[in-house]
């Protein structure tokens, strides 16, 4: 078993890991940033796919890489593992309509409520403690979920006619120009960027460049919200106008 994942500020990356884990699979995860991960996708048949709901909708980085790769899905076992803020109604069903298009066979699917990561806007956000909480839960549920799959029984959520319905009237169909693209809506404010390139190292899509000292933005954002909740500075916003605050899953562990 595989766990392939795209990631912002970790809250997939922990999830899959956690499943895996169950499995005693745990050094088997790779980000779809990782140069080897297409290999391990190829070598091994059962593969959980994870990654994190936008607007019920799958990042556009993930959508490409996906379609840009469409021969090392065919045969392949999916479970699909997508994590949210809210409820999302096809958050898992969504990728498993497209991975479906390239020959994959979907296993099951599991949607995990996790700590917002949109740092630049105040809707959504919990307390710590609130957080903690929906980290702790996520775990049992992964933990229910692997043992009820291994009595075969996998969870199916998000799956269904019903649930496609949810999403895409929920919130697809309303924001679905958001997502269809890449963003040039990332802002730098030069007056706070220290310049320390961080925000460069971390960009999966290499959209930051440091430019005498300051960091400059382009036009291919994948809004992971990386950049802005690990800036020193708090100089990078995307939805809203000012950092309301930084989360990363380190601070739940």
């Amino acid at each position: 078993m595989t766990g392939i994942y795209f990631s912002g500020t970790g809250n997939t990356k922990f999830c899959v890991g956690r499943f895996l884990r169950e499995y005693n699979f745990s050094n088997n995860s790779f980000s779809i940033e990782n140069n080897d991960a297409l290999e391990k996708i190829k070598a091994d048949n059962e593969i959980v796919m994870g990654y994190p709901v936008q607007y019920s909708n799958i990042p556009k980085i993930l959508y490409d890489y996906i379609v840009n790769n469409p021969h090392v899905w065919e045969g392949k076992k999916v479970f699909i593992i997508a994590t949210m803020s809210l409820f999302s109604g096809d958050g898992a069903g969504i990728l498993a309509r497209l991975l479906k298009n390239y020959g994959a066979v979907i296993t099951g699917g599991l949607h995990l409520k996790m700590p917002d990561s949109i740092g630049d806007e105040r809707a959504l956000k919990r307390s710590f403690e609130k957080n903690k909480e929906l980290v702790i839960k996520a775990e049992e549920k992964i933990c229910q979920a692997a043992g009820n799959i291994k009595n075969g029984k996998p969870p199916h959520e998000g799956l269904g006619t019903a649930c496609h319905f949810a999403g895409l009237f929920g919130q697809r169909l309303y924001f679905r120009g958001k997502t269809r693209k890449y963003t040039d809506k990332l802002k730098i404010n030069s007056l706070k960027c220290n310049g320390c390139g961080l925000c460069e190292k971390l960009c999966p899509m290499n959209n930051i460049t440091i430019v005498n000292g300051i960091a400059v933005p382009g036009c291919k954002c994948t809004m992971c919200y990386r950049c802005i909740n690990k800036c020193p500075e708090q100089a990078i916003t995307l939805l809203g106008k000012k950092v309301i605050g930084q989360h990363d899953i380190s601070r739940y562990l």
